[in-house]
């Protein structure tokens, strides 16, 4: 049986609306794929909880940008 995949990138799973939270292989915090169009948005509640649960970061925070890329 064969174990290879294709390889769809991010842009390629997600719909056009739809927000990713990016983590390290090691479970760090890498970055939020925010939707085009929604960078001036406050990012979703069910989201910014999950963030701030995890990593102790408020992504609404415009200080923790530089934590979030």
């Amino acid at each position: 049986m064969d174990n290879e995949h294709d390889f769809l990138g991010l842009e390629d799973t997600l719909e056009e609306d739809d927000y990713a939270i990016i983590m390290g292989k090691d479970g760090t915090l890498k970055g939020l794929w925010i939707p085009s169009g929604s960078e001036d948005d406050d990012v979703p509640i069910p989201i910014t909880d999950v963030i701030q649960r995890f990593w102790g970061i408020d992504a609404n925070d415009e200080t923790s940008y530089g934590t979030i890329h």
